[in-house]
């Protein structure tokens, strides 16, 4: 079982005891989050209750939750995608390296044949110098 760590904040000029399995600093930043956001409504609106700036911070909290949820939903399917891309990538690469070592043994092949026949070339040639004087 995880220790729970209970820990003092204050959020709006109220304090509060939190109890989590979280650290003490987690907690802490945690509250002060809500707390500025708490403020930054209130100060918007001075007319506001506490009771509805607190709705209105929740609100806001879980609308910066969504948009955070789908922007990893997004990087994480655009993480698929280049994981995809790279095994593209790599079985091409291993595709190419074959085809490199079949063209550079045909290479070596032809350049065996190439020397073989002008060998068989100069041969020749010396032979008709020969015959010719």
């Amino acid at each position: 079982m995880s220790d729970k760590n209970k820990v003092n904040v204050r959020i709006a000029g109220k304090d509060y005891t939190l109890v989590g399995s979280e650290p003490e600093e987690y907690i802490q930043k945690v509250a002060l989050y809500v707390d500025k956001k708490l403020n930054t409504i209130m100060n918007q609106n001075s007319k506001l209750s506490t009771s509805m700036a607190s709705v209105l911070t929740a609100i806001n909290v879980a609308d910066d939750y969504f948009k955070a949820r789908e922007n990893i939903d997004n990087l994480s399917k655009e993480l698929n995608a280049l994981r995809e891309e790279v095994q593209k990538l790599r079985d091409e690469n291993t595709s190419l390296t074959n085809e490199n070592a079949v063209l550079a043994n045909k290479n070596t092949n032809y350049q065996l044949q190439l020397a073989k026949r002008e060998a068989e070339l100069n041969e020749v040639r010396n032979s008709f110098k020969r015959e010719k004087r």
